[in-house]
């Protein structure tokens, strides 16, 4: 998964027919467990574009898409949010949820 700016997500989600993006910060813990969940996930969908950004950078972001923790996972498709993701369970929950989008 490749970190982005605010203007690269932007033109990712323009761009891209289907994104998911993981939400997350540095030094929360249950992050990093759930970052290493949309890892193996992501090799499940070579066909989708999947991206991260700490969301300390992004603040206005945070407030735009009502984001009320981290992790999180949005997932944008045709340039519109559709799913917004707080609790991971385990990667055969996080491929469902994809695939039902």
């Amino acid at each position: 998964m490749k970190e982005v700016t605010a203007k690269r997500l932007d033109e990712l989600i323009q761009q891209e027919t289907f994104v998911c993006l993981y939400v997350y910060t540095p030094m929360c813990g249950t992050c990093q467990l759930a970052q290493r969940m949309v890892d193996i996930v992501e090799q499940l969908f070579p066909h989708i574009t999947f991206c991260k950004t700490d969301i300390n950078y992004m603040p206005e972001r945070a407030a735009l898409w009502e984001i009320e923790s981290v992790p999180c996972l949005l997932l944008f498709q045709n340039g519109s949010q559709k799913k917004k993701i707080y609790a991971f369970h385990s990667v055969p929950h996080l491929y469902e949820v994809i695939q039902q989008v």
